[in-house]
């Protein structure tokens, strides 16, 4: 992550072992003074570092190619949301796996052409929106960040057919001034992943993009990014992310006993296929906690399948909020208090109380004036009593990683 700073970077290039970085010119001193770091090679000329046009120039033989598809593809990082990243081995059999898997329920072909707005160092951007349309054929319109005048004009002038997108974009598509006005038509395809995407936001971009097919994808670094992947030609209701990937098992069971739960229940999402990781670096006993010896991978989120088979994701069993022994979910209070019109943003956590055990805080970002009692009385009408928050508080802004997620721990 580009925008790490040199500390934050130097631990993860520390822990994968790391001797080589490929940067750009004005973060290769950084690099440099990484420990382990061997060499430096950037994309252009510093003077300090080897360009990497000075690598691709060399006539010394290649060394032979890998050939165990059991092998070490990728050592992407876990988001560490509940507690420190960790190193994930995917494995080439992953990678291809997934490649396979997503173009074919997401369908693209030659013909298309896919933004990449995901940044790719995440698996939703590096694999999605970089990996499987190359492997497809299709052309990749790349951009540095999101900039919203900038990526309206690159769906506008390339015609752009397939983006995926977090669910902060997502929401600015959907009301936004900026969109109105531009010539979006290009667009078949919207897949949002990253982060639960609130009904409201996705039937309203789904309004202002008729012609598009919208949904909502699920997945871990875990899973070398999928497990439900947006259909083009059939999406998944608002409220779903839709049925599983080709070769895909999952199961719920209760997260206490391992009971498997029944037909509608609500359950901790156990999936099982051959995209799941090989395991964590170095680290054998969380490896072992996630995945079962049956090849069952622990994903942390609750869940439930609904009568047509579409995965619905309630929240992360972590973050889940036990008031008086009832279950609050953070994201369901969330999703509502983003349909009230002074809030732009929401997130909500636990916090520790004698009497009740614990009781939800919201933060939330202004869209406008707000009244933060008013609020809370706003949405105590809509929900059970225990669910009513316990104090909101009004912030600049929310803590995020680049997929969209919420870092609800930094909140805390």
């Amino acid at each position: 992550n580009p925008a790490w700073t040199a500390g934050e970077a130097a631990t993860q290039v520390a822990d994968a072992g790391a001797g080589v970085v490929v940067t750009t010119p004005a973060l290769s001193e950084a690099a440099a003074a990484m420990p382990g770091i061997r060499h430096v090679v950037t994309l252009g000329d510093d003077g300090r570092a080897v360009a990497l046009r000075t690598v691709l120039a060399c006539d010394d033989p290649a060394p032979p190619a890998a050939t165990d598809p059991g092998a070490v593809a990728l050592l992407p990082y876990s988001s560490g949301t509940t507690g420190l990243p960790k190193g994930v081995l995917l494995t080439h059999t992953n990678l291809v796996t997934m490649v396979r898997q997503v173009r074919a329920v997401m369908r693209i072909g030659e013909r298309d052409t896919v933004l990449a707005l995901a940044p790719f160092f995440h698996v939703l951007g590096g694999i999605v929106t970089l990996l499987v349309p190359l492997a497809a054929g299709a052309t990749v319109v790349t951009v540095a960040g999101f900039e919203p005048a900038t990526v309206l004009g690159l769906i506008e002038r390339h015609r752009v057919t397939v983006t995926a997108v977090p669910p902060p974009v997502a929401a600015f598509l959907a009301h936004h001034p900026a969109v109105a006005g531009r010539d979006l038509s290009s667009l078949e395809l919207l897949a949002v992943g990253g982060a639960p995407l609130p009904v409201a936001v996705h039937r309203a971009v789904a309004a202002r993009l008729p012609a598009c097919a919208v949904a909502q994808g699920w997945g871990l670094t875990e899973t070398t990014a999928g497990v439900c992947v947006p259909d083009r030609s059939d999406p998944a209701p608002p409220g779903t992310v839709g049925r599983l990937l080709p070769n895909t098992e999952l199961t719920v069971v209760d997260p206490e006993s391992g009971r498997a739960c029944g037909p509608g229940e609500t359950g901790e999402l156990l999936v099982r296929g051959p995209q799941v990781m090989a395991g964590y670096l170095d680290l054998p006993s969380a490896t072992a906690e996630a995945v079962d010896p049956d090849g069952w991978l622990r994903t942390g989120d609750l869940g439930r399948l609904d009568p047509a088979g579409s995965v619905v994701i309630v929240d992360r069993l972590k973050e889940i909020i036990k008031v008086d022994g009832y279950q609050v979910s953070p994201a369901e209070l969330e999703a509502l208090l983003l349909t009230h019109p002074s809030i732009a943003d929401a997130a909500v956590t636990g916090r520790p109380d004698e009497r009740h055990g614990e009781v939800p805080v919201a933060h939330v970002v202004a869209a406008g004036p707000i009244d933060a009692a008013a609020v809370i009385e706003w949405l105590a009408r809509r929900t059970a009593g225990y669910k009513r928050l316990a104090e909101l508080t009004v912030v600049r802004e929310l803590p995020r990683t680049p997929s969209g997620k919420l870092l609800r721990r930094m909140l805390r």
